[in-house]
């Protein structure tokens, strides 16, 4: 089956942070857990390049939107590649091959009669690169995610016909309703459409940043536009003489942040209909990082240097904690202390050291060779399935709930270990037989645990999975019990050593 998860593209009129990590992280996680299903899977994340945001940023820097574009857009390429990021493809949506396409879809678009000539006046916001309407103002006519005071601005431009694809919104969500989750965010899309939709700017007369529209060079796009049909585009090209649209299209899942939800909900899949494409499968919105009460955005100042995290304690540490800390698809308070905590507590301690005790006791009691045992009926029950109910949380995007599977069941082996004390049964030669159950019981969980917490620690669980000798990285080999006692294990190290973090190090702003 195919599989195809989306990052938003990220904007690159300034520097990675955290917030773009968390996203990141969470379309590496489902699509190698997919990987691990043997599915057939596409992962695709990228910059987004166009509009006033990037060519402000680079007018404030003395520089051109482009080299603007061409600096950051690789600060986004290695924030990926640190975090372990397994895409298939990274678009920038200043690739000649995007503008062409998008070009191409707008043309389509127009050709249908959902596209006509008309004049915007209202509140804008350059950050957002948003229209607002008055009911998304606060008080002072002010954004309500950049805090910045807005003036009215009045364009001619070209219009979509949002308006009327109404009906067939609603419709889709009442056929669908997964089609957006959680549950409250497809509600307040749901609530947005049904308080009436009006026709969008589809383009911009007061930019030249941007790609020309089709039928009226003096405009070019609104770069939401350009940016949203790059998840389309991307599959064109992305594979060097192959097009891969018919393969993977419409996407499985999109993972976006909330502030973009009216975007990907409701403008996007009504531009694909008016297109005459597939909708996606499913728009998948997390929440907001938070630090002191406040979104994390290196506009306000308040963020986490994630690279200073992955230089102070791996890439494993970072994404575990993003999944670990906050419920997927709420917000939730980040912090360094939090993560200083969960690092010592769950990953050294919980994991880490279970891994590290386990392999030590067979080798000083059973030379190294996993020995041959019936584990208790109870044990085996709590594993039974684990694979199954794993992956049916990944299914729903629910990647918080996943882990917090596993990791029950990494702390039952904690607390098995101090009720069986191998150390004392080692004394009694008649408790060999026993011993031996319980060695392979602890070697054969860790070794269910981590193929179920690949997907998230890939760096541990490979080391893990290599010393206790197990090459099968499938989801189907996860199943307590099936790899018998025999094998000999290897060196492992410490998983998640013990780190004085120094002052400050992963803060920034």
């Amino acid at each position: 089956m195919a599989y195809y998860v989306t990052t938003p593209i990220y904007y690159v009129n300034a520097e990675p942070h955290l917030g773009h990590a968390y996203t990141t992280i969470a379309a590496d996680v489902l699509a190698r857990h997919m990987r691990q299903r043997g599915e057939d899977v596409f992962f695709l994340t990228g910059t987004d390049e166009h509009g006033e945001p990037v060519a402000q940023a680079a007018e404030r820097l003395g520089t051109t939107p482009r080299e603007l574009a061409d600096r950051n857009s690789v600060r986004f390429r290695a924030l990926a590649e640190r975090l372990g990021a397994t895409n298939d493809f990274f678009i920038r949506t200043s690739d000649p091959e995007h503008e062409a396409m998008v070009a191409d879809v707008v043309q389509r678009i127009h050709d249908s009669g959902h596209i006509y000539a008309g004049t915007y006046e209202g509140w804008y916001c350059p950050r957002c690169a948003d229209f607002k309407t008055e009911a998304e103002l606060l008080e002072g006519d002010r954004c309500a995610i950049h805090k910045i005071a807005l003036e009215k601005e009045k364009e001619d431009n070209w219009f979509f016909r949002l308006s009327a694809f109404q009906e067939p919104l609603e419709r889709l969500y009442a056929e669908n309703a997964q089609w957006v989750v959680p549950e409250t965010r497809y509600n307040e899309a749901l609530s947005f459409i049904k308080g009436g939709l009006t026709d969008v700017s589809m383009s911009r007369s007061s930019m030249s940043w941007g790609v020309p529209v089709p039928w009226d060079t003096r405009q070019v796009i609104y770069v939401w536009i350009d940016a949203l049909l790059n998840y389309y585009t991307a599959l064109s090209y992305a594979r060097e003489g192959e097009d891969l649209t018919e393969r993977f299209w419409p996407a499985t899942v999109h993972l976006i942040a909330k502030d973009i939800l009216k975007f990907h909900a409701v403008i996007w899949p009504a531009l694909l209909m008016a297109a005459e494409l597939p909708v996606p499968g499913r728009v998948c919105i997390h929440g907001y990082l938070l630090m002191d009460d406040e979104k994390m955005s290196k506009s306000l100042g308040n963020v986490i240097d994630p690279f200073a995290i992955i230089d102070l304690y791996g890439n494993d540490a970072l994404r575990f904690y993003l999944l670990r800390e906050v419920a997927f698809g709420s917000d939730g308070s980040v912090s360094t202390e939090g993560f200083e905590k969960r690092y010592t507590t769950e990953l050294a301690n919980e994991y880490g050291n279970l891994a590290s005790r386990t392999l030590a006791m067979i080798f000083k009691y059973r030379d190294g060779v996993v020995p041959a045992g019936e584990p208790p009926a109870a044990l085996r029950a709590e594993f039974e399935g684990l694979a199954t109910r794993v992956s049916e949380r990944f299914d729903l995007t629910d990647l918080s709930g996943a882990l917090d599977l596993a990791w029950v069941l990494v702390r039952r082996l904690n607390q098995y270990v101090s009720e069986e004390a191998p150390w004392k049964l080692a004394k009694d030669e008649s408790a060999a037989e026993r011993l031996d159950s319980v060695l392979y019981a602890l070697a054969e969980g860790l070794r269910v645990l981590s193929l179920v917490l690949h997907p998230i620690l890939p760096d541990a669980t490979v080391r893990l999975l290599d010393a206790l000798g197990h090459e099968d990285r499938s989801l189907d080999s996860a199943e307590f019990g099936a790899h018998a006692g025999g094998g000999r294990i290897g060196e492992l190290g410490q998983l998640f050593p013990r780190i004085e973090a120094p002052a400050d190090a992963a803060a920034t702003g």
